[in-house]
């Protein structure tokens, strides 16, 4: 089945108003690569002005609550971030799981509060360094995914993210092989929870992805797209993956 490759950015805890100025380049790039799905993730308080300024581009939240409402100080919930112009929402991210201790459970919860609200779905899943020279990420990720992904999962509203935490932000990728691998097995993985429908699912390739490496790596079988963080916070360098993408 073909799949529209999708480019991500996430831009975690950074940005500003004055720095949305950068997705005015953005879109005009999304708007140059018809074939490509472009969406960013900002913090929460920039989502209205980044929805408001970049409507051609899908606009999302870093992450939401499991909850719809309710005695919840300091979070916020799916139909919250969606009032304010979000399409989609990013969950389990590695970052959330290693510095809020959450689980691949509180990842199927919030990716099951975010569809219920009409929200589009990122989840993330991926393994520590340890977990890989010990000879787990396989496991690992077939575990994350069976623990985190919603028996109602599909192509129209889901997508899956492989992100190696060893790999983000460190400029280090794992081998072309290695992707492929992880990829095959997380769709055989997919297959075996909801069918047929994970040939709709894109599965998303992230950790160090550059300018330099994006065609290399979104040439890969089963890689549909790529969630970038660091590189997403400048059109100078997030451009260059969305072009990229198009040239495939």
């Amino acid at each position: 089945m073909a799949r529209r490759k999708l480019v991500a950015g996430n831009w975690k805890m950074n940005g500003s108003r004055a720095a949305l100025a950068e997705l005015d380049a953005i879109a005009q790039a999304a708007a140059a690569a018809p074939g490509v799905d472009v969406a960013v993730a900002v913090p929460f308080t920039l989502i209205a002005p980044a929805a408001d300024r970049a409507p051609a581009l899908a606009i999302g939240a870093e992450d939401v609550h499991e909850r719809d409402s309710g005695a919840h100080t300091g979070c916020v919930s799916a139909g919250m971030v969606k009032e304010a112009g979000a399409s989609f929402t990013i969950v389990g991210h590695s970052e959330r799981r290693a510095d809020q201790g959450e689980t691949s459970q509180d990842a199927w919860a919030k990716a099951a509060a975010a569809h219920r609200q009409g929200l589009n779905v990122i989840l993330c899943c991926g393994e520590t360094e340890a977990e890989r020279n010990a000879g787990r990420a396989e496991r690992v990720v077939q575990a994350q995914i069976e623990k985190s992904v919603p028996d109602n999962a599909d192509g129209s509203w889901f997508t899956l993210a492989y992100e190696p935490r060893w790999a983000i932000g460190t400029g280090r990728t794992p081998t072309v092989d290695e992707i492929a691998s992880i990829h095959a097995i997380a769709r055989a993985k997919l297959r075996m929870l909801i069918g047929d429908a994970a040939d709709g699912v894109r599965i998303l390739y992230g950790g160090s992805v550059t300018g330099e490496n994006a065609a290399t790596l979104l040439a890969v079988e089963n890689v549909d797209g790529a969630l970038v963080g660091g590189a997403s916070l400048t059109a100078a360098k997030f451009v260059p993956i969305i072009e990229a993408a198009s040239g495939l």
